[in-house]
């Protein structure tokens, strides 16, 4: 493997200016180098669960200072992209680890005995052409192929989560409702390690609703219970659109938790 950077990268000197490049870059250098590493993660050099290289290893090849390269990392790993682990080194976050598998559910019990296990039923998953609202939100093109799965999440023996989940087609080949159901662990592990496609943030859309009667069944729940819709899209590496998930999630016992900074 070659310690050389891509040709079109460029590192700025100690005053600010870009070196390698005619313009000048205001961007702080531990910012430019985290902007490197970037690529490196996208272009799957450094692979989900593997140790990247030290510190010391990163600054030589990058030519900066070893407080440039921590800073940089302290900031991807305050983002989960990367996981410090002491006396080891750091490694490339992965949705298989314990504390990753349900990062972007916030849905939290509000008495121990309503926490349980989280079982998955998965109802259906087929490939359709984008409704066009889909296929906007995804920034597909008209006609492309989705994946389209639909699941309830149980908790403690009790349905509490209907979701609808749409994928962009091209990266989803051969995913199944039997693929589904067989792997063990987190649906985002699953993505991550046979699709190559890892979810790294996400944004929400959030509002109260009531349930049509299909919701009703699923739910097992009266037609006057309220729930809250949750829309969320998430994204990957550049930004990219990966998954849009729409789901209702009933409160009657649990609260929809978020930590503000």
């Amino acid at each position: 493997m070659s310690n050389a950077l891509p040709e079109s990268a460029s590192v700025a000197s100690g005053d600010g200016r870009s070196l390698g490049s005619g313009a000048p870059s205001f961007s702080p250098l531990y910012q430019q180098i985290k902007a490197l590493m970037l690529r490196r993660l996208q272009a799957g050099e450094w692979r989900p669960g593997e140790a990247i290289p030290s510190e010391i290893e990163l600054a030589s090849r990058f030519k900066v200072s070893q407080g440039t390269v921590r800073k940089a990392i302290d900031e991807l790993a305050a983002e989960n992209l990367l996981v410090r682990r002491q006396g080891k080194g750091t490694y490339v976050a992965t949705h298989s680890e314990q504390r990753m598998q349900y990062r972007f559910l916030r849905l939290t019990p509000d008495q121990p005995e309503h926490a349980g296990p989280i079982k998955r039923e998965f109802l259906d998953c087929r490939r359709l052409r984008a409704p066009a609202d889909i296929a906007r939100i995804l920034q597909l093109k008209a006609g492309d192929m989705v994946v389209e799965v639909r699941r309830v999440l149980h908790f403690a023996g009790r349905p509490v989560v209907l979701d609808d989940i749409w994928l962009p087609g091209h990266l989803f080949k051969g995913l199944s409702a039997e693929r589904l159901s067989e792997y063990k662990g987190p649906m985002y592990g699953l993505f991550e390690a046979e699709f190559g496609v890892r979810m790294i943030c996400a944004s929400e859309k959030i509002r109260a609703v009531l349930p049509n009667e299909t919701e009703m069944q699923l739910l097992k729940i009266p037609a006057s219970t309220p729930l809250l819709s949750v829309e969320r899209l998430s994204r990957t590496y550049d930004d990219q659109p990966v998954e849009l998930r729409r789901g209702l999630y009933l409160t009657d016992a649990h609260h929809y938790r978020n930590e503000l900074n």
